[in-house]
């Protein structure tokens, strides 16, 4: 072996362990090879068709490419390591089913091989892994320039595969990976990341990658400037091609102030919380609530001489919003909200003081979740209020035609 070049040096990476000979290329990719369609006549199908191949809940799925959007210093690479470590490992790091254990292939293109050992170190104490765990099973490497791109122009601007996506489809079938995620996925090309057909076609390397080796692929990608929009698959930078090409797109965003004034949060809290949305997720329906998650700073305890307090390094766990908010959506919260601004039949509004009767806020809660107890519904109207959703105003009682107090929503604070 020519150790000179980088591909080489790529594949040094992975050359002292065991190797795990991949599946062969599907019937599509064979046909490619002979010239062929891979074209059946539908009337000789047997209709067996095998199930998706789904390897962590709605993430990740073989055949396909997801990708996770959101802002530099989100979380976004925390987040995927803990995802790739609980497929590696078997166990659900972040409350996410674990279809069938898998052979992980990290390529980090924006930190170096120690910040990478970093993250992935920092999940690992935090979530109590250990090297055994998955020994065998999780691959990581740092690239660099030399390794070249995923795809490139020649000297006429013309487009043109580049040597990474070669050295990479070997180390796939040596190494028997499953799931392969190029983090970011902007640095993977050398292409103009606003032309559609360039990005296209970068997509279309990954997406043969997919189907020629029954892998998962997984590009995590920087949102365009401005503010965050959570389940906007059109927030990712560049061209709409890198949107179009992925199947399972989600966003990760922090939560808001609204957002946390709602759950009764403070601000140090808050800065600590971030959702995850889905954003096009052509497989399966949307999901209707976010899935939130706490960023948790991890000692490496690591010191030396230099620095005694050694590394902080961020991960996430799975976050559950209070009890008294469990299950409760966007959508069904603006419900009770209207309900509550429409006021009673006879024109009276609605109240929330602890002797109220017929005019009970916590009644018009508990209307439309009725899981929730009185407790509950109160504690829902009283943070509303605190927070300035639900705001006390004078009205004219149409029985007495006296002034008396009520709620009132004011509809800028709603939830979106």
């Amino acid at each position: 072996m020519n150790r000179a070049t980088p591909e080489s040096e790529f594949e040094m990476l992975f050359e002292d362990e065991d190797t795990h000979p991949h599946s062969p290329p599907p019937n599509g990719a064979e046909a490619k090879q002979q010239g062929g369609l891979g074209e059946w006549n539908a009337g000789d199908d047997d209709w067996n068709i095998p199930p998706r191949g789904w390897l962590l809940k709605n993430i990740f799925c073989r055949g396909f490419v997801s990708s996770l959007l959101a802002d530099g210093g989100t979380g976004k690479t925390a987040m995927r390591v803990a995802q790739l470590m609980s497929l590696a490992i078997g166990r659900p790091l972040t409350g996410e089913y674990v279809f069938q254990r898998c052979r992980v292939l990290i390529l980090s293109f924006e930190d170096g091989r120690d910040e990478l050992r970093r993250r992935v170190r920092a999940a690992m104490l935090h979530h109590g892994v250990t090297n055994a765990d998955f020994d065998g099973w999780l691959f990581l490497a740092a690239l660099s320039r030399q390794h070249g791109k995923l795809m490139e122009t020649d000297g006429k601007g013309h487009l043109k595969e580049g040597t990474l996506a070669a050295t990479i489809k070997g180390v796939i079938a040596r190494r028997g990976i499953d799931i392969v995620c190029f983090d970011p996925f902007v640095k993977t090309h050398g292409v103009e990341e606003n032309s559609n057909s360039a990005m296209d076609a970068v997509i279309q390397v990954l997406s043969d990658m997919t189907a020629d080796y029954d892998i998962a692929v997984d590009i995590p990608h920087h949102t365009a400037k401005g503010a965050s929009d959570p389940g906007n698959a059109n927030r990712g930078r560049g061209a709409s091609a890198v949107k179009d090409g992925g199947r399972l797109v989600y966003t990760l965003s922090p939560m808001s102030v609204e957002e946390a004034q709602t759950f009764g949060l403070s601000e140090d809290k808050r800065r600590q919380l971030v959702r995850m949305d889905s954003a096009k997720v052509n497989l399966t329906p949307p999901m209707t609530m976010a899935k939130w998650f706490r960023l948790v700073d991890v000692p490496l305890g690591n010191p030396s001489t230099l620095y005694p307090n050694g590394d902080n390094v961020q991960t996430v766990e799975p976050w559950t919003p209070p009890d008294t908010w469990a299950g409760l959506n966007n959508d069904l919260l603006n419900r009770i909200l209207t309900e509550i601004a429409a006021g009673l039949p006879d024109g009276n509004r609605y109240s929330d003081g602890p002797n109220a009767t017929d005019r009970a806020a916590w009644r018009v809660v508990q209307q439309h979740a009725p899981a929730k107890t009185e407790g509950q519904s109160r504690e829902i109207i009283k943070t509303w209020v605190k927070t300035g959703l639900l705001v006390h105003r004078g009205y004219e009682n149409p029985a007495t035609r006296k002034t008396a107090q009520g709620l009132f929503v004011d509809d800028a604070k709603r939830p979106e």
